[in-house]
């Protein structure tokens, strides 16, 4: 795939992945399983290396993921974990997903939140130096590493970086890790590394705790009321397999042309951007009944109140388009949990999701 070919929507070139030795951190998180899920069945060699899963139930289980990749149970922050799943997954892509990825558990914990995305993040670059075998690695930071101005102009990739709470300030100090390491050596070890920056995401299988569509959907599947805290905090909502999409273009992309530019938004364009009330309230469309109480003042620690990002750069050099407008990835993900409360087994409903991203328009 070379840059100037835009005459159709990226889909990721499987005669690329098949075989392809990946090592894959995060795992058994929410993203990460459904990347591990998709390279699986592109013929990669994944090897995952993560935290035991954080809820029951979990993604990582609910696929069997166990059984389709190398999985390793360990620590980023551990350098003895971080250079033993190198050494024994000898990769040829690092896709970095693994982090402590919730605004308000990083006010709760911020020294775990820094020690995790920062230190974790430096421990995988600097277990690079010693993968002759490493030729791309893509880490994935967050859209929140902007300087949050509350502007309606979109961030683009050159904008200003920095944090006001734990978690925002942490993925910022990230991206001067990544800089600092491709800069001192991956770069003249011929490792190109980029960052990934990614919107808001939604999707089946996330059962995490404050998030906006599995708290919803864990509610109205008990026959409660969702209390919603930011009704109109504004974001770039996305279905999650178009950021995933983005980061397998982005290291494609990077095998061919390690002098691309290092870092990428990822998220719908910018005037797609919504509120949170919004998205609810297209869930609510395709779940009458379901009950919601909106709260009349911000409650709980400082979020960012207005956020959009500008994604013309992957759009342009990627060939990343959206692919499941905002109603669409809001219908697919409440169709997941509902059938995957009737029994449809996890990996059958993520099948079907990227069989439809997949499918020719």
């Amino acid at each position: 795939m070379e840059a100037m070919g835009l005459t159709s929507r990226y889909l990721p070139d499987a005669g690329f992945w098949q075989g392809r030795r990946v090592l894959l951190t995060g795992h058994t998180g929410f993203k990460g399983g459904w990347l591990a899920f998709w390279l699986h069945r592109l013929g990669a060699r994944v090897t995952g290396l993560s935290l035991a899963p954080a809820t029951a139930p979990n993604l990582f289980e609910a696929i069997g993921l166990q059984t389709l990749c190398e999985s390793r149970i360990g620590d980023i922050r551990d350098p003895a974990s971080v250079r033993e799943a190198v050494s024994a997954a000898q990769p040829e892509v690092v896709l970095h997903l693994a982090a402590q990825p919730l605004v308000r558990a990083g006010y709760r914990a911020p020294l775990d939140t820094f020690a995790t995305n920062v230190m974790g993040t430096a421990q995988v670059l600097d277990a690079l130096r010693d993968a002759p075998s490493a030729r791309v690695a893509v880490m994935v930071t967050t859209d929140k590493v902007y300087r949050n101005r509350e502007w309606i102009w979109p961030y683009r990739e050159d904008d200003a970086l920095g944090g006001h709470d734990p978690y925002s300030a942490s993925k910022a100090a990230c991206e001067a890790a990544i800089d600092s390491w491709r800069a001192s050596y991956l770069d003249a070890q011929g490792v190109a590394v980029a960052s990934a920056r990614a919107g808001n995401v939604i999707g089946g299988g996330d059962w995490s705790e404050d998030r906006l569509i599995p708290d919803a959907v864990r509610a109205w599947q008990a026959g409660q009321e969702l209390d919603v805290r930011r009704p109109d905090a504004v974001r770039p909502w996305q279905h999650v397999i178009e950021p995933l999409a983005g980061y397998l273009a982005l290291a494609e992309a990077l095998w061919r042309q390690p002098g691309l530019p290092r870092a990428y938004n990822f998220g719908p364009p910018p005037h797609e951007a919504a509120s949170v009330r919004d998205v609810i309230e297209l869930a609510r469309t395709f779940l009458p009944g379901a009950r919601v109480r909106y709260g009349e003042a911000p409650q709980g620690p400082h979020e960012a109140g207005l956020l959009a990002l500008d994604t013309s750069r992957a759009r342009s050099t990627l060939r990343i388009g959206q692919r499941f407008g905002l109603a669409e990835a809001v219908r697919r993900t409440l169709a997941w949990y509902a059938d995957h409360a009737k029994g449809v087994p996890a990996a059958t409903l993520c099948e079907r999701d990227i069989e439809a991203w997949t499918r020719d328009e």
